[in-house]
């Protein structure tokens, strides 16, 4: 008779014996030495499509890379199925190290945050120069993301047959940003795209912008060939048959090995990630004024130096109160 409680005893106690054949956990993951590299070209729901050699190659990422997720624009290492065949499924088992990293937030007030692109050298930021109408404040947020993301900008201004650049000029022409201004007319006969090419020689360029101002017609200016091929074989690959700029898509420019990156357009870009005191960064025209503040000043406060700095004539007041709104909403003291 088996005995329980404080009358138990060892011989009570059954012990049970180590099954054959059962291996002890290991931390120890496989190195995939035979892994072959590609690069991200979009994601949709999980899945993403790489490039490896000249192949599409539908792929999703290993377990053992935990909560790490690859974007467009990232290196990766693949194994698995990588015949580019429809039905076949790689696995991303590494992620190469970031030279640069585009990110966002949906407001000011969110902590997600979202990378938008990997490895981009460049944020080509498109602004239509009337319907729409152009939003300096998101141009100045872009420029705030791009510099601390280690990109370097470029202003591509649209539909200047609609109204005159000057304005946004008098506000980032002298600020060593690079700028081309368009016409309707040369996006369609392809004169636009002559002129962005030449700033995107030698670079991945990531192309963002508020919906309707151009962006993605601009892209395809650039890539006609490309987007047609590329995404016909992402849908040859995925067999679905459509792919909108819902998400962001890398294209290769032909006849180089440079690429674009068209991303969705965009209503807002949180900067919620950004350290407050990396914002002034962004605005290169407004730093050397910062030499006379208080030690940790807010720019916003009575003895801010900015303000005999704008008055002198070095900064156009409008930077100056571009600068002050996004702190204050990065601050969460006031809306956008």
């Amino acid at each position: 008779m088996r005995r329980y409680g404080k009358h138990t005893d060892e011989d009570d106690i059954r012990s049970r014996p180590n099954r054959k054949g059962t291996r002890p956990r290991t931390h120890i993951r496989p190195k995939h030495e035979d892994a072959a590299d590609g690069m991200v070209l979009t994601v949709d729901r999980g899945r993403l499509t790489c490039l490896v050699d000249d192949r599409v190659v539908l792929a999703m990422k290993a377990r053992e890379l935990g909560r790490k997720a690859a974007v467009v624009g990232d290196r990766v290492s693949l194994v698995g199925d990588l015949s580019g065949k429809k039905d076949t499924l790689a696995r991303i088992v590494r992620i190469g190290e970031r030279s640069s990293v585009l990110r966002r937030t949906a407001d000011d007030d969110d902590p997600f945050e979202r990378v938008v692109v990997a490895n981009a050298d460049q944020l080509a930021v498109v602004t239509a120069l009337a319907d729409p109408e152009p939003r300096p404040r998101l141009i100045d947020r872009c420029l705030v993301a791009a510099y601390d993301g280690g990109l370097t900008p470029l202003l591509v201004m649209t539909k200047s047959d609609l109204a005159s650049p000057d304005k946004l000029l008098e506000l980032y022409g002298n600020l060593d940003i690079p700028y081309v201004v368009t016409s309707r007319e040369e996006l369609e006969n392809g004169g636009a795209a002559d002129r962005v090419r030449e700033f995107l020689v030698g670079r991945t360029t990531a192309f963002v912008g508020h919906s309707g101002v151009g962006k993605t017609t601009l892209v395809n200016a650039l890539v006609p060939e490309e987007r047609r091929r590329v995404t016909g074989q992402v849908n040859a690959v995925t067999g679905r048959g459509r792919h909108t700029t819902t998400s962001a898509l890398a294209l290769p420019l032909a006849g180089s090995d440079d690429w674009v990156i068209d991303t969705p357009g965009v209503r807002s870009f949180g900067l919620h990630h950004v350290d407050p005191s990396r914002v002034i960064h962004a605005f290169p025209d407004l730093e050397p004024g910062t030499e006379g503040c208080p030690r940790a000043c807010s720019h916003d406060e009575p003895d801010c130096a900015l303000d005999a700095w704008v008055a002198e004539g070095h900064a156009d007041p409008a930077r100056l109160y571009s600068l002050r709104r996004l702190l204050a909403t990065r601050e969460r003291t006031e809306g956008d």
